[in-house]
């Protein structure tokens, strides 16, 4: 059995040292610092390819860039991300509502060029009620789910042909399709989430991998029976370890020393997950745990 692959969230607002002042950065190697010194004043951006370059040099599989409509543009900082690594895999979140699904699929093409093929979606369907309609989408209910459907599907069909017709309730395309540069790159691998009939049949019909919250065993297992064989199963949860238990704090997720989260990790991993979106705050300090103490020992167990 491989390891599982963790995938870190990025931050994109509150974290880090603009957050609570830049005098409280911690101090780092020099191989993930940006070197900067004497240079421009650091900004935002520079702590987010701390925390991605932490993450790739300490081996895990990627990072995610979660959808927030009051928090820094997610495909932005992906792209930034993205140039800035060599192998990880970088999950971009963003609504369905964003754009076309020609124009999502054209940029997604364009960063897939960039990074070699390392690009990931997280399509995000269900949002709040009133940040949809702050960000100018009206798109309610179940209506939700038949678009993300129809985004999907059409921008899986622009990527792939040529010519491509193609009539919705949301969606209309003539004669569309990708061809030159922007043609035969690998499709980003669609990761899901929600445990709704609609989510899950979303997911079954289209996605690569579901994303479950962190929950109770029992709750987890119903939502786990309901969804489709073929889609591969991760698993998003909040990580708190330390070497010593008296050094942990109470709170919900993954939490113990870093053996005990290495043994609820392989619980998850016997039940079908191969996948882990952590994280934690402050997000560099704790990547740089998880890196340097609990992914040895999964891959050590692998």
């Amino acid at each position: 059995m491989s390891a599982p692959r963790i995938i870190w969230t990025i931050p994109t607002r509150g974290d880090g040292p603009r957050a609570r002042g830049w005098a409280a950065a911690p101090a780092l190697p020099p191989f993930i610092r940006d070197g900067r010194a004497g240079g421009p004043p650091p900004t935002p951006f520079d702590h987010l390819h701390q925390i991605s370059r932490a993450a790739e040099l300490g081996g895990l599989a990627g990072v995610h860039v979660p959808y927030d409509p009051f928090g820094e543009e997610s495909l932005v900082v992906s792209a930034s991300l993205g140039r800035d690594s060599r192998f990880l895999d970088v999950v971009a979140g963003f609504p369905a509502g964003i754009a076309t699904p020609v124009y999502a699929a054209k940029l997604s093409a364009t960063l897939q060029r960039a990074f070699g093929g390392r690009l990931g979606w997280r399509l995000e369907v269900e949002l709040d009620d009133r940040v949809q309609r702050a960000q100018g989408d009206f798109v309610t209910g179940a209506d939700r789910y038949a678009r993300a459907a129809e985004f999907l599907t059409v921008a899986r069909a622009v990527w792939h042909g040529r010519d491509v017709d193609f009539t919705g309730r949301f969606y209309e395309v003539v004669k569309g399709g990708f061809t030159g540069p922007l043609a035969g790159l690998p499709f980003p691998p669609v990761y899901l989430s929600g445990t709704s009939d609609e989510a899950l049949a979303l997911s079954a019909e289209h996605a690569d991998v579901h994303v479950f919250d962190h929950a109770p065993d029992d709750e987890l297992d119903r939502h786990l029976a309901r969804l489709d064989g073929r889609v591969r199963r991760a698993l998003q949860a909040v990580v708190h370890a330390r070497e010593e238990e008296a050094e942990l704090t109470a709170g919900p997720g993954l939490r113990g020393t870093y053996a005990q989260v290495a043994d609820q990790v392989e619980a998850y991993r016997e039940r079908g997950f191969d996948t882990f979106f952590l994280s934690a705050d402050p997000a560099l300090e704790e990547v740089l745990r998880i890196a340097q103490h609990l992914r040895p020992l999964l891959a050590g167990r692998a």
